[in-house]
């Protein structure tokens, strides 16, 4: 599957962004996206991905700096291969590049069977995204669900 070809929208729809997370703690906010994930359907056991999740983060920093972080998990409780955004309220402690708090998640949630192609590609692709600050900036101030997602498909055409 060519990079370029890889559909975004594919893989997030409204009903996995929240853009008013309340969650003041890293665990939390893995726990709060995973909850969309499961109410998509796209994850069947919450308790056996997020062991996944965390079981990675312990392997090194998912947070790229300037507010964002991309938490993911492979794992076979993960029907579809997913994304789960979520925007804080208020910065949230996490291991990052730059050492500082993050706000913008962006969870990814892949099937066992994606994990060497899919999963590389949309994180390949989601984070040549999260190289243009004003990208950021534009996560940052994004009003709506679906404007969120039209930003991370950008680049797509």
């Amino acid at each position: 599957m060519d990079i370029q070809q890889l559909d975004i929208s594919k893989v997030i729809s409204p009903e996995l962004v929240n853009l008013e997370l309340q969650a003041t703690t890293k665990l939390e906010v893995i726990e709060a996206l995973t909850d969309l994930l499961v109410g998509n359907g796209a994850v069947r056991d919450k308790e056996a991905f997020i062991a996944d999740v965390l079981y990675r983060e312990e392997e090194g920093k998912t947070g790229l700096g300037e507010g964002v972080a991309i938490p993911h998990g492979k794992s076979a409780s993960v029907t579809n291969t997913s994304i789960a955004v979520g925007r804080t309220k208020t910065p949230v402690e996490w291991e990052s590049l730059d050492d500082k708090p993050v706000n913008i998640i962006i969870l990814f949630a892949v099937k066992n069977s994606d994990a060497t192609t899919t999963h590389i590609k949309l994180l390949q692709k989601v984070a040549i995204l999260l190289a243009d600050e004003e990208v950021i900036e534009e996560f940052q101030t994004v009003q709506t669900k679906e404007d969120f997602i039209k930003l991370l498909a950008k680049n797509q055409e």
